[in-house]
């Protein structure tokens, strides 16, 4: 199967189980590419491991892999990267159904020459639906201020599912971030800094739809997401604002 996958999905999780299972569902049945997801968990107890193990009786492109670089997120999507056999790498969460849909898009665009991809759900259609209320203001305000002043070309640099390449992962993150989904931030930034070519498809995500514990802390978010925030509104507007492919599903 190596010599055939063309993407790899990461989805960290902590302790998944409904959210997982339907997640492994819908992701069998909407691609249809050569594939694998690598479902990345902290702690050999998460429970979490029994959806995986029972979804591969039925999805072998499924597999598990125990984070050994440090827990959390950062952790988890680099011990995917060093473990993934695709070229792509597309970074995804197990509770957001909605941008399923948006894959097969993000893959074109980098078909047509796109070499870092996300998600919005601020922009050309998109939304966002549920969570924390001042989560979703904060996002909101901070996407919103990093495109007005900063000139960030992404209008959601802050949503955790990127698509990109696993050769350019390292320069990618110069560092690792220890908060939540904030290395995606990391990442975005990056991309613009470094010239990659930036893409982006309007999605609707819907927080949580089928329940469980959020990880949102808001202090340990705001500390975490400002230093970025800061080196964006100090760099980005060096760099010039890039031009951004967009694509629109039909319906949108």
């Amino acid at each position: 199967m190596s010599d055939s996958v063309v993407l790899t999905v990461l989805l960290p999780v902590r302790n998944e189980t409904m959210n997982l299972r339907i997640m492994l569902r819908i992701l069998r049945a909407v691609l249809t590419i050569p594939h694998e997801i690598l479902v990345i968990f902290d702690s050999e107890t998460d429970s979490s491991i029994a959806v995986v193990e029972e979804a591969r009786a039925s999805y072998p492109q499924v597999r598990p892999l125990l984070n050994k670089i440090g827990r959390g997120v950062a952790g988890a999507i680099t011990s995917g990267v060093q473990a993934t056999r695709g070229e792509r790498i597309l970074i995804f969460a197990a509770d957001e159904v909605g941008p399923v849909l948006a894959i097969e898009d993000m893959m074109a665009l980098m078909d047509g020459g796109a070499e870092f991809v996300s998600v919005t759900r601020y922009a050309h259609g998109g939304r966002r639906l549920g969570g924390s209320i001042i989560g979703r203001l904060l996002s909101r305000t901070a996407n919103g201020l990093l495109g007005a002043i900063s000139g960030m070309g992404l209008s959601d640099a802050t949503t955790g599912i990127k698509l990109f390449r696993r050769d350019d992962f390292t320069r990618l993150t110069q560092g690792t971030s220890s908060v939540g989904w904030s290395i995606a931030f990391e990442m975005a930034i990056n991309a613009q800094l470094l010239g990659l070519k930036l893409g982006e498809v309007p999605t609707i995500s819907i927080d949580r739809l089928f329940g469980g514990k959020s990880s949102f802390q808001l202090v340990s978010w705001v500390i975490g997401y400002f230093g970025y925030f800061a080196m964006a509104m100090r760099r980005l507007p060096r760099a010039g604002r890039p031009s951004v492919q967009i694509r629109i599903p039909p319906g949108m």
